[in-house]
């Protein structure tokens, strides 16, 4: 079905944003002519002839080709949403405050609009029973910590940490942890707790000093950048049950990625991955189309690193090509983005329950109540209406598949700005996909 080949052609960014419909997407390299049937995220290498035929026939007429190929199969993803989603993963917002004032903040400086508040115990054990209420032995669950700044609250972090692990050890299920911080309050015993529980730990940083402190100040208007750097040196030197990853939100203001990347790995970071700014409650730092097109262009010359690295056996921890090579590679074909309303719900301070972490105190992703857990009514209505099949431009879109129809937060706040970006990324990653069987199939059994 696959053929492994090297070197393949560079495509140019703005043909490989060119959106094309249903039934299939065709990409070429310097060995051959390839197309992704998005029926089951499904890759095969086709004949010259084949290709041109393709690229000439109506939609009918190439539906009856596949067909005559043997590349016909039912559909893979039915227009009816899931009926039944137990919750397998949590998001704890424990703390609704934060001492940084990133003027682009999903959670409005850590708020989310309201007064500052914590999460109190019993709302955070009412949480982690909705999250063991049902599970089997042998499933595996997680709880993140989210604000805000979680670690403002940081007794309770480790209060519903071990609660848990101990719930964990009980039920025969395992446990994962991870937080997402900002670094400023980082001590040497947070570090000792995340490494003795294994965290994936996520720090947010925006770029190289001056940047980040631009991006990332303390509310009193200082630089952040020192002082985070302070607090993870040590944090990064201490992980080998976990892992610290720093994740850069792209703005307008800070779209040097390749060279932010190589200086993050180089301080030991165990991946670094790049996230588009495309809602913020004020609008501030979102990215237009002409600076999703920068950052296209900034994440395929990293790509093109991770490839030439890789290739080279070097460990190279580009976050978002990892996970794109092994998502194509795994034929990953969803009617969602993400688990968001679905295995995983976000807990806001007060105990309600929504579609994820960023719809805290928002009551377009609302679900339920840690008392009674997700209201079964919501959750149908919530994932029948964000059904791929009913998205647009989705249903004419060949990566629809691959992307699930992108993040349900940004898409109801703010539409779909970046289709062309995601396009344009998933067509260079299918070439790159290519590359990799060629140059190092031993790629996909890694754990990277």
């Amino acid at each position: 079905m696959l053929i492994q080949i090297q070197n393949a052609p560079r495509t140019d960014v703005s043909l490989a944003a060119a959106p094309l419909s249903p039934p299939y997407h065709r990409f070429d390299t310097e060995v051959g002519k390839h197309i992704l049937l998005m029926n089951g995220s499904r890759i095969f290498s086709i004949s010259e002839e084949i290709a041109a035929t393709l690229d000439t026939c109506n939609h009918a007429d190439a539906e009856s080709l596949l067909s005559s190929l043997g590349l016909s199969a039912p559909a893979f993803i039915s227009d009816e949403p899931p009926e039944h989603q137990p919750v397998r993963s949590i998001s704890l917002a424990i703390a609704q405050k934060c001492n940084l004032a990133c003027s682009y903040c999903y959670a409005q400086a850590g708020s989310f609009g309201g007064d500052e508040r914590d999460m109190s115990p019993d709302v955070a054990m009412a949480a982690i029973d909705v999250l063991f209420a049902d599970a089997s032995p042998g499933e595996r669950l997680n709880v993140a910590f989210l604000g805000g700044e979680p670690l403002t609250n940081r007794t309770l972090l480790r209060l519903c940490t071990e609660r848990a692990s101990k719930l964990a050890a009980r039920n025969n299920v395992e446990i994962g942890f991870s937080i997402t911080t900002n670094g400023t309050l980082l001590t040497a015993s947070d570090s000792e707790f995340f490494e003795r529980h294994g965290f994936a730990v996520t720090v947010s940083l925006d770029g190289l000093g001056l940047i980040n402190d631009r991006l990332r100040p303390f509310k009193g208007g200082n630089g952040s950048y020192d002082r985070v750097l302070a607090n993870v040196t040590p944090l990064l030197a201490m992980q080998q049950r976990m892992q610290v990853s720093a994740r850069v939100t792209v703005t307008p203001e800070n779209l040097y990625l390749p060279e932010t990347l190589d200086a993050f790995l180089g301080l030991g970071f165990h991946s670094v991955g790049f996230s588009p700014m495309l809602s913020s409650p004020s609008g501030t730092g979102q990215m237009s189309v002409s600076h999703l097109q920068s950052m296209l262009e900034g994440m395929i010359e990293c790509g093109r690193e991770f490839e030439h690295r890789i290739l080279h056996g070097e460990r190279y921890a580009f976050s978002n090509m990892y996970t794109a090579l092994h998502e194509i590679h795994k034929g990953t074909h969803r009617p969602y983005p993400c688990g968001a309303g679905a295995g995983y719900v976000g807990v806001s301070a007060g105990g309600a329950l929504y579609a994820c972490h960023r719809f805290v105190e928002d009551e377009v992703g609302r679900l339920g109540e840690v008392q009674s857990g997700v209201d079964p009514q919501r959750q149908r209505e919530w994932l029948a209406a964000r059904h791929v099949h009913l998205q647009e431009p989705c249903r004419s879109c060949w990566a629809k598949y691959l992307c699930g129809g992108g993040c349900h937060y940004e898409v109801v706040h703010r539409g779909r700005p970046a289709c062309d970006y995601i396009r344009g990324w998933l067509h260079y990653c299918l070439e790159a996909y290519i590359h990799m069987l060629e140059g190092k199939p031993t790629f996909f059994g890694a754990q990277n």
